[in-house]
Order: structure tokens, then C-alpha cells, then sequence
């Protein structure tokens, strides 16, 4: 089998996420992780929190806290909302590891050896009132594309173009909110990417046919827009710092590298974490260096962070000139929106993973924001699509079927699996329609179209339930007890198949419903298309409990409270 190495984009430090953020990167990287898993692959899914720059910095002086405490706090509470849905990383670090500090001053170091690094004096904007230069980040005003007057100093929030602090309309700083600026000459070091261009365009070619349009369209309109040398070093106190043993005097001066450079290589320098945990047996160069034709490298992002790594880092990992991996498969999201209007971590606007776990169990979100992804268009969250959803797919298509079956079964057949009669033509249309189905989820799996996997997935409960509207064994069972105990032992198998290939979707139900089953050896890892058309991998005389209820229906009430604490609408 294949080795995966999967990486979702790295959630900021400064605030838990909200749920466009979820469905944009983590969430489907762990229902794929999860899959390729059961189908028998190697897999190592890495992620980690994004520690460095100015938003740490200042919320960290807003709690009143070091920078370093603050991260460590809220890199803990981020993980334990990410444990709640139940994501399964193989492991989830720190970009302010000495692992990451050590990768990314080797990658500056070796940048600088092949002439890809120069330091250059530039002018840069300095508060008198703070007393310091101001990083990008620092630097607030009016975007001059769009008109948004709270873009940052390196990126619009609201239109996502890429900015310079000197390019913003009335600027102001973001730690007084003074507005007595001045430009002021201070040295940086620049990534030449100009000098890349070439090797960039042609590196992001060689994936057209293979990615999704929205991660393609998204890479050649940077080429095509040009890439300039950017800087990468910042005026900041918490950083992975300029190597003093290559730049004396700017590391003497506290530089640090800029976010953007050192972020992307912390999915190397998480590996590296991972590894030192047990550095006998795991080696974390096995899954980056040399290994392009050993192991397949799948990225989740959502799209504002797409040229980031379909560009930017490509042409760090080129420029290095060593045979670091390089990213074969760049699965990129629109928007999920609330209402319509951006969900949005500053301005508090939608659900957020915190607030959406207080509410309701992980797989009711689980499923409801993989089924309605936002792959070839933005999707919108609204409280009566999450309610109609969760009434419809899980409530009344699987929790039911699951119910119905084995509380029938338990009152007029007892506690164990009835034997009841040999499959006929309904069991064998039946199974042929599973296997079906199957194969169609299998291949929207593979393929990675999370919504009609979504779609695959619940035409197989609804065949379920189709099957047992035919037979009708509370019927059946009046003239012919055999044909109604055969009917609920293959609705029964029904339910173990469902447990299974539900997993990446919905791990924790999916094990409440195997659970069900007292199954001495139940070792199965996925259904083959013989099984699936056979149905027999749940026996006559299995002891079986009936689970509580899987899915609560929501209620009218229900809404009208959701919507009252979130608001129906968003507000721009």
C-alpha cells in the first residue's frame, strides 16, 4: 500500500476556530486520513499551531501574559477542541518547537548560500508612540483595492490581495492606534523569488491536470501577476530567529523570520517533533527527504492560503536545492459562510468549534459540514439547512434504521441475531445494490469530492431503509416468522457495514453502532464488494444491545434558540 503524508493548513495561535475554518482544512484531512487508513495505507497526517507573528504578540499583551505562556495556553485549549471532533493527527505541534527554529534557519542558511537571500535596506513604517518599527501586522488602514478600512499591513482580509504597510490608506498602528507614523530605513533579508519565477511556473504546470481548478487558478494567478522578492524577517520579539552565525548584525538587532517563511516549514518541523518522541522507530526525513516517488503528500487549505503553498513555499523548498518533498495534491476550499456573510474570527461573526461542541455532539458536525463542503462554490451555514439536515440524514435515515431494527428485533426475537431463513432475491438485489454503492463511495473517497462521498454515503443508509420498507418484517412477521428473522439478521449486517465505512465521517457514532454487536473477532477494517454483496459478516446468535438513540431530531425550539444566541443572519 501507498505512504500519505497529509497536512492541513496550521490553525492561527490567537483564538479557537470557527467552523469555516474546520471544513477548510482540518476536518476533511482527518475524514480522508481516516479512510486511507482503513483501506490499509501508511498514513501520517501532521498539523500544528501557527505561533508566530504580531496577532500572538498582541493578544498576548491584551491577556497581560508572556507571548510564550500565552501560546502554550492557547495551543492547549485549540487541542482539546480539535480532540472533541475527534481528530485523529498523528501528531499536533508547535511552530515555535527548536525543531522548527532548527529546519528554518537551515532552509535561510541554504536560501543564502545559492543566492536566493539578500539583505537590503528599506524604508519602513515606525511609531514614535510605541518607540519601535511596526511589522505588517501592526500596521492597520484602508485597503487601497477594495476600500475595507480594517485591512492589515500584509493582507486584506476582505478581498485577500497581498499588501505592503506604505500601500495602506490612512494607516494607523495596531498596538496605540496612533496615527503619527513615519518611514523610517531599517535592513531586511528578501526571498528572491523573482529568481525562482521560472522554476515555480514550471513545477505548478507539471500538477494542472492533476489538481483542482480552484488550487490551479489560484497558483498561476500569482505567476501570471509575477512574483516579487518579498521580505522575510520582521521587527518582532517572538519569532524563530536570524541565525547570528550568517547575519551578525541583523540578528543583533532581534530579527525574526517572518510568519509566512518559517509557518510552512513546520509541517517538516512537526514531523521532526513526532519523530523525537520515539526516534527509534519513527524518522521523520523517511516521510520528507528523497521520497518523491515513495510517498504521496495531500495539503488542505482553504483558498486565502492556497499561493502561500502552491507558490511561496514551492519556491523556498526549490531554492534550498535539496530533494525535500514537495506537495503532490493541493485539496482547496471555498468559503463556508454564515448567512451568506464571512464567518469571521475577529469580528466574532458565526459558530465557533467551542461553542459548536457545547451545543451538539462532534458528528452531527462532522457530517453536516463534510456533506455540504464548500468544494466548487462557497456554501452557505444557516441554522435551518444544519436542523433539516441533521433531522433528515442522521436523525430519520440512520439513526431510525438502527433503532427500529434492533428494538424490533430484541422484543420479538430476544437478544441475539435471529437465524430466520436463507437469503432470497430481495437479500440479493439488496446486496448488489450495497456493493454499488459502495464502490461509488470508495471512488469519491479516492477522488477526494467530499460531497458526493457525502451523497454515496447516505444512498446507502437510505437503501437500508428501502430494503426494510419492502420486506416490512413488523408485518412479515404475522404469516412467515422465518422470513422476518432473515430480514432483520440482513438489516442487522446492514448496520455493521454502516459502522464501518461511516467511520471517517462519523467515528464516534460509527463505534457506538459496531459496539452494538458482541463479536468475538470483529477485526474488519472495510467492507469488500463480496461482503457487501453477502452480508453475512454479523451472525445468527450474536449477542446485540439496542444503543441509545444515535441522533436527537432537532426541534423548532431548537432552531428559534440557536438562532436567537447566533443571530439569523449576519451582519456586514
Amino acid at each position: 500500500m501507498a505512504r500519505h503524508l497529509i497536512t492541513s493548513a496550521l490553525p492561527y495561535i490567537n483564538g479557537i476556530k470557527h467552523l469555516g475554518n474546520m471544513v477548510g482544512s482540518m476536518l476533511p484531512a482527518d475524514v480522508y486520513s481516516r479512510y486511507l487508513r482503513q483501506r490499509g495505507h501508511e498514513v501520517l497526517y501532521i498539523c500544528a499551531t501557527d505561533e508566530h507573528g504580531t496577532p500572538a504578540e498582541l493578544a498576548a499583551k491584551e491577556q497581560g501574559l508572556p507571548v510564550d505562556e500565552f501560546c502554550a495556553q492557547a495551543h492547549d485549549a485549540q487541542k482539546a477542541v480539535y480532540d472533541g471532533f475527534a481528530l485523529a493527527f498523528d501528531y499536533f505541534g508547535r511552530s515555535s518547537s527548536a525543531e522548527n527554529r532548527e529546519i528554518t534557519q537551515h532552509f535561510a542558511r541554504r536560501l543564502n548560500e545559492n543566492g536566493f537571500i539578500e539583505e537590503r535596506s528599506i524604508r519602513q513604517v515606525y511609531s514614535p508612540v510605541d518607540g519601535r518599527f511596526l511589522p505588517d501586522r501592526y500596521v492597520e488602514g484602508t485597503c487601497p483595492h477594495c476600500g475595507y478600512d480594517k485591512a492589515r499591513g500584509d493582507q486584506c482580509e476582505n478581498c485577500t490581495r497581498v499588501l505592503d504597510p506604505t500601500d495602506l490608506i490612512n494607516p494607523r498602528s495596531a498596538i496605540s492606534g496612533s496615527t503619527e507614523l513615519e518611514i523610517r530605513e531599517t535592513k531586511h533579508l528578501f526571498l528572491l523569488q523573482s529568481k525562482l519565477e521560472n522554476e515555480v511556473r514550471e513545477w505548478v504546470s507539471q500538477h494542472d491536470k492533476e489538481w483542482p481548478q480552484l488550487a490551479s487558478s489560484i497558483a498561476h494567478k500569482w505567476l501570471t501577476e509575477g512574483l516579487h522578492d518579498r521580505a522575510i524577517t520582521r521587527d518582532l520579539d517572538w519569532g524563530v530567529p536570524v541565525p547570528a552565525d550568517t547575519w551578525p548584525e541583523l540578528a543583533a538587532e532581534g530579527k525574526v523570520f517572518y510568519v509566512w517563511f518559517d509557518a510552512p516549514i513546520e509541517y517538516i518541523g512537526a514531523t521532526k517533533e513526532w519523530a523525537d518522541q520515539d526516534p527509534s522507530t519513527r524518522d521523520w526525513k523517511s516521510w520528507w527527504y528523497d521520497v518523491d516517488t515513495d510517498v504521496r503528500y495531500t495539503e488542505f487549505m482553504a483558498k486565502d492560503n492556497v499561493p502561500f503553498h502552491t507558490v511561496m513555499f514551492p519556491a523556498t523548498e526549490l531554492g534550498v536545492r535539496e530533494p525535500w518533498k514537495k506537495v503532490d495534491y493541493v485539496k482547496a476550499f471555498n468559503w463556508l459562510t454564515y448567512y451568506g456573510g464571512k464567518f469571521s474570527t475577529s469580528q466574532k461573526r458565526g459558530v465557533f468549534t467551542d461553542q459548536a461542541l457545547a451545543i451538539l455532539p462532534a458528528d452531527y458536525w462532522r457530517y453536516f459540514l463534510i456533506a455540504n463542503a464548500p468544494e466548487s462554490d462557497d456554501s452557505s451555514f444557516t441554522w435551518e439547512h444544519f436542523t433539516a439536515t441533521v433531522n433528515k440524514d442522521l436523525a430519520d435515515t440512520l439513526g431510525n434504521f438502527v433503532n427500529r431494527v434492533l428494538s424490533f428485533s430484541k422484543k420479538r426475537f430476544g437478544e441475539e441475531v435471529p437465524a430466520g431463513g436463507e437469503p432470497g432475491e430481495a437479500e440479493a438485489k439488496l446486496g448488489g445494490q450495497i456493493a454499488e454503492l459502495l464502490a461509488e463511495y470508495e471512488s469519491h473517497m479516492d477522488t477526494l469530492q467530499f460531497r458526493k462521498a457525502a451523497a454515496a454515503l447516505r444512498a446507502l443508509w437510505s437503501a437500508g431503509n428501502s430494503y426494510l420498507e419492502e420486506k416490512a418484517p413488523w408485518l412479515e412477521i404475522k404469516t412467515d416468522k422465518d422470513g422476518a428473522a432473515l430480514t432483520l439478521r440482513t438489516a442487522m449486517n446492514l448496520i455493521h457495514l454502516y459502522a464501518v465505512v461511516s467511520e471517517p465521517f462519523i467515528p464516534a457514532t460509527a463505534k457506538t453502532m459496531r459496539e452494538a454487536f458482541a463479536l468475538t473477532d470483529d477485526t474488519a477494517t472495510w467492507v469488500t464488494a463480496e461482503e457487501a454483496k453477502a452480508l453475512v459478516s454479523v451472525p445468527a446468535g450474536t449477542p446485540f444491545t439496542v444503543p441509545p438513540v444515535l441522533f436527537a431530531k432537532l426541534t423548532d425550539e431548537d432552531l428559534e434558540t440557536y438562532k436567537e444566541r447566533f443571530g439569523g443572519a449576519t451582519a456586514e
